[in-house]
């Protein structure tokens, strides 16, 4: 057999145990975020083996990869643990895809939009301030795309996620950036909540002012429009807390 040969069968390998690996993470990851170790012990690693028909060296490398993500931690004489939610890296994307398949939670769209107020904002004002040609045609372009869901012509949850991506992208700020799986998240969350509301949809006259503040290089109308749309959302949560899933 030629070296190339060789090289593909070891990469073909490298690649199913890394696919397997991430299948136990995500299998593993949901369970604990939904819940279902609430009152019983995390399972051993031969166990999990054992019940999942994989290798000891996948199991590990899936437990490592969850006490990264501060879901599990080993603790002596105990062994592997769930940790509290509070410990949790609620930034990551993989947990905050997890907490979207639990039960809908109103506190959970609380505390997802006390965030995004307490972000977006400065972001909008950072992108009046020093966004680039490109950036605004990337920011209009999401706009347009929200005009156009409207119609029935777009996914009105992609197009607002685009929206605002291009905004935190604008700012030049690579933290703020960085929040784009968050807020796409929070997008998500609203939306679930909002469509519980007959006639709710998100303001494109909103978006627009705030499209508009910033290619005027307008700060502070930038912070302020954007302060407004998550404010709106916040007010309704206030208003509904009833609404469930």
């Amino acid at each position: 057999m030629d070296e190339d040969s060789l090289q593909g069968r070891a990469d073909a390998r490298h690649d199913l145990g890394r696919n397997l690996t991430r299948g136990m993470l995500d299998s593993l990851g949901r369970a604990i975020v939904v819940g279902r170790f609430e009152g019983r012990p995390f399972p051993t690693e031969a166990e999990i083996a054992k019940a999942h028909g994989v290798s000891r060296s996948v199991t590990r490398e899936a437990v490592k990869m969850l006490t990264a993500k501060g879901l599990v931690s080993a603790r002596p004489r105990q062994g592997t643990v769930v940790e509290p939610s509070s410990n949790w890296n609620l930034f990551d994307p993989d947990v905050l895809r997890w907490l979207m398949e639990r039960k809908f939670s109103v506190d959970l769209l609380r505390h997802f939009n006390q965030l995004r107020i307490a972000i977006e904002p400065e972001a909008a004002a950072l992108a009046a301030r020093f966004h680039e040609p490109a950036d605004l045609a990337t920011i209009r372009a999401g706009l347009h795309r929200m005009e156009a869901a409207e119609d029935g012509n777009d996914d009105p949850l992609d197009a607002d996620i685009a929206f605002h991506v291009a905004i935190l992208r604008a700012s030049k700020n690579p933290f703020y950036a960085q929040f784009q799986t968050v807020v796409a998240t929070a997008l998500q969350t609203s939306i679930r909540f909002t469509n519980r509301i007959k006639g709710r949809s998100a303001n494109i006259a909103d978006h627009a002012a705030v499209a508009d503040a910033i290619a005027a290089r307008d700060v502070d109308g930038a912070r302020t429009a954007m302060r407004r749309i998550i404010g709106d959302v916040l007010e309704l949560i206030a208003s509904r807390p009833e609404v469930e899933a």
